[in-house]
């Protein structure tokens, strides 16, 4: 499915696929898990009868799921349009730069609040942090590149300073932006990573920064580092075309 206003194709799987819980929270991840990852395309159509009947599920989950996915903004309507009329929101250059930018500023968050932690408590970020930034420029250098490798090595950089000094509102805000920002970086990642040099320096600033405990800093040059992703994305955005949005 490419995303041409037909009705979506759901990959083979079933809601018993996702993780344990309530019946429409599996529905939900397992939705949202096929919308991260692109295959469930940018403008595609989502059919509430056909995806409860590939899940094996009622309508009643699947419509508490899309209800939900339609809040964050994983699927959209058409004014006036029913729930059979959802489509997957599209990939477009001015939704990237509010996305990437709210993950900037809740990480950021993150990052100053790990600048204030402990000197102790500090070394240990900061030696996970060296050592995944590590991961990170290996995982850029393999030839040829593993997408999917090299975005979970970038993705365990963020998340660990996330998880270091996060409270459980920003942690549960971070799981609810997070995985949007990142339809976009899966589904163009392979024309990000012809030069990873940036990428890696900046991470070394996030670094020194915390490692110092000059927070402000540290919130700074996440921010930073996060509004540089959302400028090349967009140039690549320009290049390649967005997706789903005629």
């Amino acid at each position: 499915m490419v995303g041409d206003g037909t009705a979506v194709e759901l990959p083979m799987g079933s809601a018993a696929d996702a993780p344990h819980g309530s019946r429409p929270e599996q529905v939900y991840a397992r939705l949202r898990d096929l919308i991260v990852q692109g295959l469930l395309a940018p403008g595609s159509r989502i059919v509430e009868t056909e995806i409860a009947t590939r899940l094996g599920v009622s309508r009643t989950p699947v419509r508490e799921a899309l209800q939900r996915l339609q809040q964050e903004g994983y699927v959209m309507g058409s004014p006036g349009a029913q729930q059979s009329r959802l489509t997957v929101a599209p990939l477009t250059r001015d939704d990237v730069y509010e996305l990437l930018n709210i993950v900037g500023a809740l990480e950021g968050m993150g990052a100053r609040a790990a600048g204030l932690m402990s000197q102790a408590d500090r070394r240990n970020l900061v030696r996970d942090l060296k050592s995944l930034n590590g991961e990170f420029q290996r995982a850029g250098k393999v030839v040829p590149i593993n997408h999917g490798t090299f975005y979970e090595a970038d993705e365990r950089f963020h998340r660990r300073i996330v998880e270091a000094s996060g409270g459980p509102r920003l942690l549960a805000l971070h799981d609810a932006v997070k995985p949007q920002a990142e339809r976009y970086i899966r589904m163009y990642i392979s024309m990000l990573t012809s030069d990873i040099r940036t990428s890696v320096y900046e991470h070394d600033i996030i670094i020194a920064a915390i490692d110092e405990g000059r927070a402000d800093d540290a919130e700074l040059a996440v921010q930073v580092n996060w509004r540089h992703a959302a400028d090349r994305l967009s140039k690549v955005i320009a290049v390649a075309g967005e997706r789903g949005s005629w």
